[in-house]
């Protein structure tokens, strides 16, 4: 889609640069029969450099794209109006380009919800003080809980306030096949915020999501070709649902925030805890399975909603392929999994790509 859309751009500006060469007697082209003023000919030229400007800012991924696109867009489709007898096949280009500006525009607007969100919990938390955590704050923990922490290298590193993480992830349904996408995700612990955005493509068609855990909501929307909604979700069974998805996130890429003394632990035994999360009233629980070197391997649950079928079943996500990441020694894969009455369905797989802590500003 790229490679064809930039060939119609360049093809399309070039198209232009007929007019400005016959407005001033450079070349005479017999499929041009009216007349086109020197004051003309200057606009044909810049609405092909306003195309040449497109197809750069294009393959840069620069936002301002689709704005030049819609200025170049315009400028064309009125010099084809003044000479519709010779380019009025000009406006099926157009129409093309518009289109696709315009899904850019939509694509861009989705995302920038997501990243006025992060901005505002950067800004908030970029002026927390980083103490560094000790050993002294693990005390209260289960043994398997700071034998992990240990391992992790969290000590003497400052306490997390919030971080980013990079994926690569594969989801399906039942019945479906896997679907590759890439994931942004920012958490932030002063109030308790897990912001997830995801691209994809859906047999080729472009994709995004946008998962938002916040205050006493939360709330999940899918869009294709970012204006046509395809799932939407929100009330008290997401926001329990995701509460356990945000006691998962600690467990596993911000194991530092795990003394937080609202969490409440019962050993099980030397390799098993069992914690109760409460956020905004509402308390989840898991249990936390480790192995002898101190990782942990699984965890699972009981509290949350699979929100297709609006029941809870047990889920569970194994880890495995600890390495550094930074500072720390993380699980960089993991698996989500339901336990359905038939049997496990492994419906998510997430590579850990990056994480990085207490971020001090958006990343670009």
């Amino acid at each position: 889609m790229r490679i064809f859309i930039s060939i119609l751009l360049l093809l399309h500006g070039l198209i232009h640069l007929f007019g400005f060469l016959k407005a001033f007697d450079f070349y005479e082209f017999e499929q041009l029969t009216q007349p086109i003023s020197r004051s003309q000919g200057v606009l044909w030229l810049l609405t092909a450099a306003l195309f040449g400007g497109v197809i750069v800012l294009y393959w840069v991924d620069a936002p301002v794209w689709f704005w030049v696109a819609f200025v170049a867009v315009f400028m064309s489709q009125g010099l084809i109006f003044t000479n519709w007898a010779d380019a009025k096949f000009g406006t099926l280009a157009n129409v093309v380009i518009l289109v696709v500006a315009f899904l850019s525009w939509q694509a861009w607007r989705f995302e920038q919800v997501y990243k006025t969100d992060v901005l505002a919990g950067i800004e908030r938390t970029a002026h927390l003080e980083e103490d560094l955590l000790t050993e002294a704050d693990l005390q209260h923990l289960p043994a398997p809980v700071q034998r992990y922490l240990r391992y992790a290298g969290v000590v003497n590193q400052p306490k997390v306030h919030g971080f980013r993480a990079l994926f690569e992830v594969e989801m399906r349904g039942k019945g479906q096949d896997w679907m590759a996408m890439v994931a942004e995700q920012h958490n932030f612990f002063d109030t308790n915020q897990r912001l997830f955005f995801l691209k994809a493509r859906v047999k080729g068609v472009p994709a995004q999501g946008y998962h938002r855990y916040k205050a006493q909501e939360a709330s999940m929307e899918v869009k294709l070709l970012s204006v046509l909604p395809v799932a939407k979700a929100s009330g008290p069974e997401l926001f329990k649902a995701e509460t356990v998805t945000f006691f998962n996130d600690m467990c596993i890429l911000a194991p530092a925030t795990l003394i937080d003394k609202r969490i409440k632990w019962t050993p099980v035994d030397s390799n098993t805890v069992q914690a109760a999360f409460t956020n905004e009233g509402t308390t989840i629980s898991a249990r936390l399975f480790f192995n002898e070197e101190g990782q942990l391997v699984n965890f699972e649950s009981n509290d949350r909603y699979d929100i297709n079928e609006m029941k809870q079943y047990k889920f569970t996500t194994p880890l495995s392929d600890y390495g550094a990441m930074g500072d720390y020694q993380l699980a960089k894969y993991g698996e989500a999994i339901w336990h359905y009455p038939d049997g496990p369905f492994v419906y998510g797989k997430f590579k850990i790509q990056e994480v990085a802590y207490n971020p001090k500003a958006i990343a670009r």
